[in-house]
């Protein structure tokens, strides 16, 4: 859930939750700490903060010309005041996510499932397993990830995965690889379920210190079938199981009674 910007101050921003914020609610929050003493010995951390989601410029030709250059790139202009004598005009824009490699653990839970779908999409043509670990461990902090490679005319089939996964809340993907298709699905983990720290990742990150340090990011085992019995069921048959099986090409395989569920990640 993000929190609301009017709430978040320049002394309670982090690197997480400084996604939630706008350009304009950079030059309110100034505004408001200019009131406190302490400003001046902060704003190197405070700076640093924004600019983990911001592009920070000052504008050092104060000239019609200079800030039409800027707003046509999509910035917005206003004063920041970095001492108590002087206030310069800044230009600022938020990065986009547009990139797999736009995606961190500070931002991850910050965008919709939608928009993690036009990222992925918009990046590779080679599906989930064309993604180095490292953004895929960054997927999987914010977001339960299911992934399935099936013949394109069963994907939709009534009451299949795909059917299922949709009205569960997930976001789909489909990526053509000939007569088959790749399904990815994504839908944002609860906030219970966030990890506690990641290696390399930032002090300030937004989440909570009480989250259990030895929650496991990759479990997704609330997409398992609750009733487990011994006997084969072509419906349970996984990605991986074909995939190990059959070695040959799988546009020369007679797939008619093949049916394949998702594999949760």
């Amino acid at each position: 859930m993000k929190q609301q910007t009017n709430a978040l101050t320049l002394k309670t921003i982090t690197k997480s939750s400084v996604w939630d914020i706008q350009e304009n609610d950079i030059f309110r929050m100034w505004e408001a700490a200019e009131k406190d003493a302490d400003l001046k010995e902060n704003i190197q951390r405070y700076m640093d903060i924004l600019r983990t989601a911001f592009e920070l410029e000052e504008i050092k030709i104060d000239k019609p010309v200079v800030i039409d250059k800027y707003e046509q790139r999509g910035f917005k202009i206003g004063s920041l005041r970095l001492d108590e004598n002087n206030k310069q005009k800044w230009a600022v824009k938020k990065k986009p996510i547009m990139r797999v490699t736009d995606l961190t653990y500070e931002n991850i839970r910050h965008i919709s499932a939608a928009k993690l779908m036009e990222v992925i999409d918009r990046n590779f043509g080679g599906g989930w397993d064309s993604l180095s670990q490292s953004i895929k461990d960054i997927i999987e902090s914010g977001f339960d990830i299911s992934t399935t490679i099936v013949p394109k005319d069963r994907l939709h089939i009534p009451g299949g995965m795909y059917e299922k996964k949709i009205a569960d809340g997930f976001e789909a993907l489909e990526i053509p690889k000939g007569t088959w298709v790749e399904a990815i699905f994504a839908k944002l983990k609860p906030i219970s379920e966030r990890p506690h720290s990641h290696f390399g990742e930032s002090e300030g990150n937004g989440f909570d210190e009480n989250d259990d340090e030895e929650e496991d990011v990759h479990d997704n085992d609330s997409y398992e079938d609750d009733d487990e019995d011994d006997s084969y069921d072509d419906d349970m048959l996984t990605e991986e199981s074909y995939r190990t099986t059959f070695e040959t090409n799988p546009d020369d395989l007679d797939i008619e009674s093949v049916d394949v569920s998702d594999e949760d990640y």
